[in-house]
């Protein structure tokens, strides 16, 4: 049993340094990084390995505590949106919730936020539909004769 353990250890070793390589390879990463994906990597092959992941478990499954209907008052203030990942103020969130490997629908559905939860700040939409109007994107265009 114990050379059938000793194997299956060298075959995770090796797929782990492959994945890590792989990885490396294609993505700028800081050396002192390194250790911490290793683990991720080999802890991620134990666990599947070991049949302890359930089907489509990841990291925007877990359970999270659904934000207050006041906290959701409050996370939407005129120049910023307050996000409910990180807390962090920002004038839209698309960019934000890609980051994160989350959509709009995603993120309201994680936190049980209304359908009509604004990704962007008001003032900054104001201020892009000014941009707009003032370069005549709201007028429709001249027919060419």
């Amino acid at each position: 049993m114990m050379h059938k353990n000793q194997s299956q250890s060298a075959d995770t070793a090796a797929l782990v340094s492959k994945l890590v390589m792989a990885y490396v390879s294609n993505n700028h990463m800081p050396a002192v990084e390194l250790p911490g994906l290793i683990s991720t990597v080999h802890s991620a092959l134990n666990s599947i390995a070991s049949g302890t992941v359930t089907d489509g478990a990841n990291a925007s499954d877990e359970e999270v505590a659904l934000p207050t209907p006041a906290e959701i008052r409050k996370s939407v203030t005129p120049d910023a949106l307050i996000s409910f990942l990180d807390g962090k103020r920002y004038k839209t969130l698309k960019r934000h919730l890609n980051g994160h490997g989350l959509g709009p629908h995603s993120y309201r559905k994680r936190f049980g936020l209304p359908a009509d939860y604004p990704m962007t700040a008001a003032s900054y939409s104001e201020k892009r539909s000014a941009l707009a109007r003032e370069l005549g994107l709201d007028r429709p265009r001249r027919m060419a004769a």
